[in-house]
């Protein structure tokens, strides 16, 4: 697969974590092409840590993995939504989701 017209506005490309079976939103995290790639073969997540300036697969020293169900981009392929099916929490706090501080 051709992953170059994704990474066209930038080098990363943000992409949103959702729970297939429940359709909650867990996460957000930013791919590169390498990590898009090692996601497509594997089945499983990987990231592109900013903070870290590495990759990472989601769950490997936790083991909260994220198998890939589905990968969708938006319509105008600057980001992702991947379904998945998770394993424990998906955020590095404990919680389910990493959207569980609610403003209103």
């Amino acid at each position: 697969m051709d992953f170059d017209k994704y990474f066209v506005k930038s080098e990363l490309i943000p992409a949103i974590i959702q729970e297939k079976s429940t359709g909650e939103v867990l996460m957000l995290a930013y791919m590169n092409r390498e990590s898009m790639q090692k996601t497509f073969e594997t089945g499983y997540t990987w990231f592109w840590s900013r903070s870290r300036q590495e990759l990472w697969n989601k769950g490997a020293t936790s083991g909260h993995l994220q198998k890939v169900v589905d990968i969708y981009a938006d319509c105008d392929n600057d980001t992702l939504l991947i379904t998945v099916e998770q394993t424990g929490a998906a955020c590095h706090t404990g919680n389910h989701s990493c959207f569980y501080k609610k403003l209103k």
